[in-house]
């Protein structure tokens, strides 16, 4: 069950975010393709990330985090938040959000949402953070940064509209 659930996930394209918090001073982040909006008002959304994760744990710490909409060319990025290294932060310009203080990769995001942590709900091996969006900000426009089918591929704003 656990292989066709995830081959059935892996066909589902979404966009791409690095979720970013502080802990104390030191920022943390993690690439996450599990977010969606849930309320306009107010302004919510949820992100699912991985219980015990180092960036779970600041997100809980602080009770802020932000979530960094990455534009279609920061694949590189993505990878380097999947990748847990140590020095990601330090490859990666950011700046703190005005709200939370939390990263914003300001260079590889298209927008950043800085958000309050409204409420948590642990399901299985992630928990389900709910946000309060305190401040978005646009950084470009023009593409998103897609996964799905195991690659990476990005929406234009210039993609030509399909109908069936």
């Amino acid at each position: 069950m656990d292989v066709d659930f995830r081959e059935m996930m892996a066909a589902f394209p979404t966009g791409v975010s690095v979720v970013t918090a502080r802990h104390g001073t030191a920022p943390r982040g993690m690439t996450c393709s599990a977010l969606c909006s849930l309320s306009v008002n107010p302004s919510t959304l949820l992100v699912c990330l991985r219980t015990g994760s180092p960036t779970l744990g600041a997100v809980l710490g602080s009770g802020g985090f932000a979530v960094n909409l990455l534009h279609g060319e920061a694949e590189w990025v993505a990878a380097l938040f999947a990748s847990g290294a140590p020095t990601r932060f330090e490859r990666v310009p950011w700046r703190p959000t005005g709200h939370t203080g939390s990263p914003a990769l300001f260079e590889a995001s298209h927008a950043v949402a800085d958000c309050t942590v409204e409420r948590v709900h642990p399901s299985g091996d992630h928990a389900i953070v709910v946000g309060l969006v305190r401040a978005v900000d646009r950084f470009r426009a023009g593409s998103a940064l897609l996964y799905g089918f195991r690659q990476y591929g990005q929406w234009s704003e210039a993609a030509p509209a399909t109908t069936g």
